[in-house]
């Protein structure tokens, strides 16, 4: 099995953060049942005013060739346009477990 771990730092104000984070994290949690290659995906939205990172998901696959098959896939290159302008950095681990 595979850990996708990617954390997201958006861009505007924390009003306009938290509602492009709301809208992602909306279309990450429908992936499940349209990506036959995702296992699972938890994704979550920073709550703590004294970090800088907004939005942080944990998609889990079986093997690490599948998480270029998720990335690829057009439910998921859609819910990552969500984040088209407004995304200042991503960071990501993939690990097997």
């Amino acid at each position: 099995m595979v850990k996708h771990i990617v954390t997201f730092k958006l861009t505007g104000t924390p009003a306009e953060r938290l509602a492009v984070a709301e809208s992602f994290k909306a279309a990450l949690e429908a992936l499940p049942q349209q990506i036959e290659v995702l296992r699972s995906i938890e994704v979550g939205i920073n709550s703590n005013p004294a970090e800088s990172w907004d939005v942080v998901l944990t998609a889990v696959v079986d093997k690490m060739s599948d998480v270029e098959v998720y990335a690829k896939h057009p439910a998921h290159v859609a819910a990552a346009g969500l984040l088209a302008g407004h995304k200042a950095d991503r960071a990501c681990v993939d690990y097997e477990f």
